[in-house]
């Protein structure tokens, strides 16, 4: 068997993933105090909405990590088409998978959000469609590769399905501003027709801050497993080939 088969070589990184993985679990801890305790209360809401706005940092960090997944996606596509390395289309593909998991939460949780703040889980809002749009883009990517046995034909379609799919993602976040929305606005403006909007104090943005990076550690630690996983059923291909010549 030559030495570019080893299954061994898949796990070389094993060690500081794991190291990766207690960093990521201690910043979600961080975030969860920081969410439940640290931050104040918004001081324009009461009851339920008082309650319930504290899922904005859920909220907030699931888009950050949704974001890095697919915009990871586009530069590891990018990647493949120039290279045709398939390492750059495994980068790629755990990139769509693992933020579609935050994407979906993040319509999760701003659904549990909106109940008290909307006296309702669904509207056909801007923000809200232009989202779920987005998710439903990104899970129709991943059935798309399943089409394809080939490898190199799969990671060339689907790195420019993935350069495409990445134009929503801009179009969800001015959606609100573009649109009639009731979503509010929270960064680089405010929207006067947004709904159970709040004004952000010191520790509301520290909670913020804490946050996104907190998300960004957690999607980083799933990204990185999730690409070792591929590599690793690359390999095992690469060597069940081998094998049968």
């Amino acid at each position: 068997m030559s030495a570019h088969l080893r299954p061994a070589d898949t796990d070389r990184w094993f060690a500081s993933l794991m190291v990766f993985d207690v960093v990521a679990a201690l910043a979600m801890v961080a975030v969860m105090w920081a969410a439940l305790l640290y931050a104040g209360d918004a001081v324009n809401l009461a009851g339920d909405e008082q309650v319930a706005q504290r899922i904005f940092y859920f909220h907030i960090g699931s888009n950050i990590a949704a974001l890095l997944g697919f915009l990871g996606s586009v530069v590891g596509s990018v990647g493949y088409l120039f290279s045709r390395r398939l390492v750059w289309d495994r980068w790629a593909a755990a990139s769509v998978e693992t933020g579609t998991i935050f994407g979906v939460f993040v319509l999760l949780s701003g659904a549990i959000w909106a109940k008290p703040a909307w006296n309702t889980y669904w509207t056909w809002d801007p923000r809200l469609t232009t989202a779920t749009i987005t998710v439903l883009i990104y899970i129709a990517y991943m059935l798309f590769r399943n089409g394809f046995e080939d490898a190199a034909t799969r990671a060339r379609f689907a790195g420019i399905y993935a350069i495409f799919a990445f134009l929503s993602v801009p179009l969800t976040y001015y959606s609100a501003r573009l649109w009639r929305s009731i979503h509010p606005i929270v960064f680089d403006g405010a929207n006067q027709e947004g709904q159970g909007g709040f004004s952000i104090g010191p520790t509301m943005g520290q909670t913020l801050a804490i946050a996104m990076v907190g998300f960004a550690f957690l999607f980083f630690a799933l990204l990185f497993h999730r690409v070792r996983q591929l590599g690793m059923e690359a390999r095992i291909e690469e060597i069940r080939e081998a094998l049968e010549e």
